[in-house]
């Protein structure tokens, strides 16, 4: 403005304005944003009502702690997010979310029970004069040397001790830690390991009278021998004799006749061509008659620790009769499914 220098410094100037007038406004307006962001950041966290109006409270989401889901975990075996998944839909309720995780669990083992389990291991338990055998099957050798796997074949043949008779089903049955059955702990470790396991056989020895003695050959083959007199040592050196010869028969007296008059006429069919005569023909296939009952009868084998005498005279040695024995091998009589890689690899190539 064109003015006269004298009225000029009633006028307030750029500089005027800024501190002595607008300082004032600008801290009323960051007081505003200021409370402004306290009521957004407060109605973030502040419960959302429902379309009726109510308020939600999600009072669950609360209660589900991470201690709370590690004691689940540990109680079941079950994955995290599968405990955390349960304790929610529960609201917390430990005793809910484990029944949960078992109902999920067998239908879990209920999908996987056709899956052939022909890999596993074989444990054994005695008691006084009383032992027992049993095979615990699994789909894999990696889950044979698991820790739970073992754990749980452990627990198994304990238990069997207390059963009468060889009944899986009798065994299954029983509560070995008093609180859930063997049935419900397998169905609980197939769904924590996610093979198919299975409790296969069981088989027991002894009693009032017997002497026992067992040995497990690395895990797969297991075997009792029963004898009458005799020392659980002696029992348990003839064990390991037929865990390493497979021995068909304990004695002569346990060759049914069917089988040996089979075996008879295979090797006279051998040697009836032979063109000698048939006195000849008939000493020929009584020795090798004799030669088969001496590979396959244990009593008649010889003794592989020493090897300088039969079964026979290192029972006579030591007092005792042979009464009988039980071996068994992981996985024997069971199909296993056979991959051919390259077919697989043809066929994935081909689709291409």
């Amino acid at each position: 403005l064109d003015l006269p220098p004298h009225k000029r410094k009633s006028i307030p100037t750029f500089q005027h304005i800024t501190f002595r007038s607008v300082r004032p406004v600008t801290m009323k307006l960051s007081s505003v944003i200021v409370l402004l962001a306290v009521a957004y950041a407060a109605s973030a966290f502040s419960p959302a009502p429902h379309a009726h109006g109510r308020v939600a409270t999600h009072l669950h989401m609360a209660e589900v702690t991470v201690s709370l889901i590690k004691e689940l975990r540990e109680t079941t075996g079950a994955g995290m997010m599968d405990c955390k998944k349960a304790l929610l839909e529960t609201d917390g309720d430990m005793e809910t979310a484990m029944d949960n995780l078992r109902k999920a669990g067998l239908v879990k083992a209920d999908k996987k029970a056709g899956r052939v389990a022909a890999e596993g291991k074989i444990v054994s338990a005695s008691s006084g004069d009383k032992a027992v055998l049993v095979e615990c099957n699994c789909e894999t050798d990696f889950v044979a040397k698991d820790d739970s796997f073992l754990a749980f074949t452990n627990k198994v043949a304990d238990a069997a001790l207390g059963v009468d008779g060889d009944s899986i089903e009798a065994l299954m049955s029983q509560k070995a830690d008093g609180s859930t059955t063997l049935e419900e702990d397998r169905q609980a470790l197939v769904a924590k390991i996610g093979e198919n396991i299975q409790v296969r056989r069981m088989a027991s020895r002894g009693g009032e009278g017997s002497t026992v003695g067992s040995y497990i050959h690395m895990g797969k083959i297991g075997v009792m021998v029963e004898l009458e007199g005799g020392t659980p040592e002696v029992a348990t050196d003839i064990a390991m004799h037929v865990a390493a010869m497979n021995p068909s028969y304990a004695t002569e007296d346990d060759v049914p006749q069917e089988d040996i008059e089979k075996e008879r006429a295979f090797l006279t069919s051998q040697v009836e061509d032979s063109g000698k005569p048939p006195d000849i023909v008939k000493k020929m296939v009584d020795g090798r008659l004799r030669k088969f009952l001496e590979e396959n009868v244990l009593v008649s084998q010889t003794f592989v620790k020493t090897n300088d005498k039969t079964i026979a005279q290192l029972l006579k040695e030591n007092g005792a009769k042979m009464k009988g024995f039980t071996r068994v091998a992981v996985g024997e009589g069971i199909e296993k499914k056979e991959d051919d890689f390259a077919a697989e690899v043809a066929k994935m190539a081909g689709g291409k």
